[in-house]
């Protein structure tokens, strides 16, 4: 699977959060692999594996999985415990009504209410008691929430329903890449709604699958969501072959996805997005998750890349983050 990666803002707000609890937050971005040059830049993205590492820091920090955003602590441990509470239901149904039950008994947990209805079930969590001028925290409860719930069945769920109780963000359009839609905002409550023909799905997982999922945790929350139907799912899953050799052409994508050129490029753009800026996406996080790991000369990560030369990519790479390609090396050293 290609690297993903994360942006820079998740971070800035979690560094937010851990300033105005008055922490050291430069533990936290070495304990991340995240140089603060690049923490800084608003035109920055972090791997999905950085993002989890800050997470954990500052879990570790506060002593709190909510990072002490609650009305009470959450201690750590306790979104295992209720992990294992869930991976005992018999289906989705039961997952969500243990889910409602153990939110309502923990005083630092924000309470969720499930509505069943046709043919639409809906999922409202009160984020009301949070302090979270960031909201990083409901987003946190929410994509939890839904993440858990489908790995738990052993399969996405595809939401037909996403509100948020605050005003839209300048952010918005990253909820598609951690929801799978952008949401409606100034909502009264928060709230996440499916096809109710899912709730009869089994839950596939034992308690070794979950030691093993909180083990990763928070990963997987941060991690772009599996594939689904759009058309820019399709032409990304795809186009990610190219990392491992030659890159298909438009042509040839067209017909691997039966449809003509003209149509493909029509689909794509009343979805926002093109062939070339997936692409683009799909090299940018290659490029970073390369610096990240710092074992790859700039050279040759660029003839892997399809590039020309070196300078091709360092300006591509300036273009797309803002930053130098050594700006990424966690180790201080540029090698650029």
């Amino acid at each position: 699977m290609a690297s993903q990666t994360v942006p820079i803002h998740f971070v800035q707000r979690l560094l937010r959060y851990a300033e105005a609890r008055g922490q050291d937050v430069r533990p936290l971005l070495r304990d991340a692999g995240i140089p603060p040059d690049v923490a800084g830049n608003p035109l920055a993205r972090v791997t999905a594996a950085q993002m989890a590492r800050a997470t954990q820091a500052l879990w570790e920090l506060t002593d709190d999985e909510l990072w002490g955003l609650g009305r009470a602590p959450v201690p750590r441990g306790t979104f295992r415990m209720v992990g294992t509470l869930l991976v005992h239901a018999a289906d989705l149904r039961g997952v969500l009504s243990r889910f409602e039950h153990a939110t309502n008994a923990l005083p630092g947990v924000p309470s969720g209410r499930v509505l069943h209805g046709r043919p639409i079930t809906r999922v409202e969590v009160d984020l009301s008691d949070l302090d979270d001028p960031e909201h990083l925290g409901g987003e946190l409860v929410l994509s939890m929430l839904h993440r858990v719930a489908g790995w738990l069945i052993g399969r996405r769920i595809p939401l037909q329903v996403l509100e948020m109780p605050y005003p839209e963000p300048r952010y918005a359009a990253d909820y598609d890449k951690v929801f799978g839609r952008i949401p409606v905002f100034d909502a009264p409550v928060a709230a996440l709604g499916f096809d109710s023909a899912l709730l009869v799905a089994p839950v596939v997982r034992d308690e070794a699958d979950l030691a093993r999922y909180v083990r990763d945790s928070p990963f997987e929350l941060f991690h772009t969501r599996d594939y689904g139907s759009s058309t820019s799912d399709q032409v990304r899953k795809i186009l990610e072959q190219g990392l491992q050799g030659s890159w298909p052409n438009p042509e040839d994508m067209a017909h691997r996805l039966g449809m003509s050129l003209q149509h493909l490029r029509r689909l794509l753009r009343d979805e926002g997005t093109s062939m070339s800026a997936i692409k683009e996406e799909i090299l940018r996080d290659a490029a970073i998750a390369s610096m990240v790991r710092g074992t790859e000369p700039v050279e040759d990560l660029a003839t892997r890349l399809g590039y020309s030369e070196a300078s091709a990519l360092r300006r591509a790479f300036r273009r797309w983050t803002g930053s130098n390609l050594g700006d990424y090396r966690s180790d201080g050293t540029s090698r650029d």
